[in-house]
């Protein structure tokens, strides 16, 4: 019975030996399998975080060339805000020089219409009265006129019935007198 029961105790050390020894190398086989898996996992998330990394370098030098573009762009747009506000200045002063002129001018150019006017008032009454001068010389000259021809058509009249009657100087009888004085008077009273 100790024989069989070292028979016994040996076949079960081999028996435990073997399960030891699969179960080793089951449980190695386990950790492989997991580490393998885990490796693999690891492998993709490496890869991954390598693709995210490389994507936000990316974007970092997207960001970067962004900003430096539109800084460049900002100062680009300052410098010609500055120089249409500067244009803008000098506009506006010419404008407003040209703008005081143009009202000097005008304050000027509407004092000198007011002493044309002023002179042109007083040209016209000069004018004016001129004519009427003018208008009373000329009816002073037609009267003149008038009484001088109505004058001569009476002293006409006055000597032709002197003559025809024969009164005066032109009686029949003094003939050669009365004649020179006749022509005498004539002429005194032509002149």
């Amino acid at each position: 019975m100790i024989a069989h029961m070292k028979d016994q105790l040996q076949e079960m050390k081999a028996k435990t030996g073997l399960e030891g020894k699969y179960v080793k190398s089951s449980a190695e086989l386990q950790v492989y399998q997991g580490q393998k898996v885990n490796g693999h996992a690891e492998q993709q998330l490496q890869e991954q975080i390598q693709r995210l990394q490389d994507k936000i370098d990316q974007e970092t030098r997207v960001h970067i060339e962004m900003e430096s573009f539109l800084k460049e762009h900002q100062s680009r747009l300052e410098e010609k805000l500055e120089v249409w506000m500067e244009r803008y200045e000098r506009d506006m002063e010419a404008k407003q020089q040209e703008l005081n002129l143009l009202k000097s001018n005008k304050t000027s150019n509407l004092t000198r219409l007011q002493e044309l006017a002023k002179q042109y008032r007083e040209c016209e009454q000069v004018v004016i009265e001129d004519r009427v001068e003018k208008e009373k010389a000329r009816k002073q000259r037609e009267q003149e006129e008038t009484e001088h021809r109505a004058a001569v058509k009476i002293q006409s009249w006055w000597r032709g019935t002197l003559v025809r009657r024969g009164l005066g100087p032109f009686q029949k009888g003094k003939k050669g007198k009365g004649k020179e004085k006749g022509r005498g008077k004539k002429k005194s009273k032509k002149k």
